[in-house]
């Protein structure tokens, strides 16, 4: 098998959709095996049914539970033997208001997902890589709301800005062990997360306005980074954010 991943192990949280879908479908085109995770199961199974059956794995998981963590791990490697790359992509955002009057409820939930469910990602994989002496890559979904304000989405952005300081953080610590540790910062991407903002006319134009690209990004264009970040031609690259949003953020 050729490619940038040639056969390479993956495990992809969040990837009955969206992003997660497309770096699968990618990880797959550059000779990876992949294992999907997401809550649902029957989600999980459509997104395996269109990828060849011998390289995929698909785990019914929430990240936020650390023992449905270990267990999605443990199947990962009973099936492929190792796991050499990881993509913490789950997130939520299930209230969309002024951050002030977030309820504790939406509060818990988000920072139980996109934050301390990355950390038991991130905690997972290195056990493993620990154990075989491999070193590895971790790569973290984050997004443009962790660098800038996010009005109507400030809990969402406080787990944004968490998951870039968890990155670098965890780039320092684990140099040593060889598993390096990066993440991405996407803008406006049309997904089911997203529709909110993207059906809504007056932020998705206010967004487009702002964006150098002049439009939002489709998933598939988030995937080439995240391939090269998990790639062997990124083997001196850690602890580095790489923002793709159209030029938003340099304007």
């Amino acid at each position: 098998m050729s490619g940038q991943l040639a056969d390479k192990v993956i495990v992809i949280t969040g990837a009955s959709r969206g992003i997660g879908e497309a770096i699968a479908h990618a990880c797959i085109e550059q000779g990876a095996r992949v294992v999907l995770a997401s809550r649902k199961q029957a989600d999980l199974d459509r997104v395996a049914a269109a990828l060849p059956a011998d390289r995929v794995l698909a785990v019914a998981c929430h990240t936020g539970k650390p023992d449905e963590v270990d267990a999605l791990f443990a199947r990962a490697v009973e099936k492929f033997g190792r796991v050499d790359g990881a993509v913490n992509n789950a997130a939520t955002n299930p209230y969309f208001g002024p951050l002030i009057d977030t309820p504790d409820a939406a509060i818990d939930k988000t920072f139980e997902v996109n934050v301390r469910g990355y950390l038991y990602v991130a905690r997972a994989f290195v056990k493993h890589t620990r154990t075989r002496e491999g070193g590895g890559s971790l790569v973290n979904i984050a997004s443009v709301a962790g660098i800038r304000a996010a009005p109507m989405q400030g809990i969402y952005g406080a787990t944004k800005a968490a998951v870039i300081s968890m990155t670098q953080t965890l780039a320092f610590e684990l140099g040593g062990s060889n598993v390096r540790v990066n993440a991405i910062a996407p803008g406006l991407v049309e997904t089911k997360f997203a529709a909110a903002l993207i059906n809504t006319p007056a932020i998705r134009d206010h967004v487009v306005k702002r964006t150098p690209l002049a439009r939002h990004a489709q998933p598939a264009e988030l995937a080439g980074a995240v391939i090269y970040l998990l790639s062997d031609a990124a083997s001196f690259t850690t602890g580095s954010l790489m923002v793709i949003d159209g030029g938003m953020t340099s304007t």
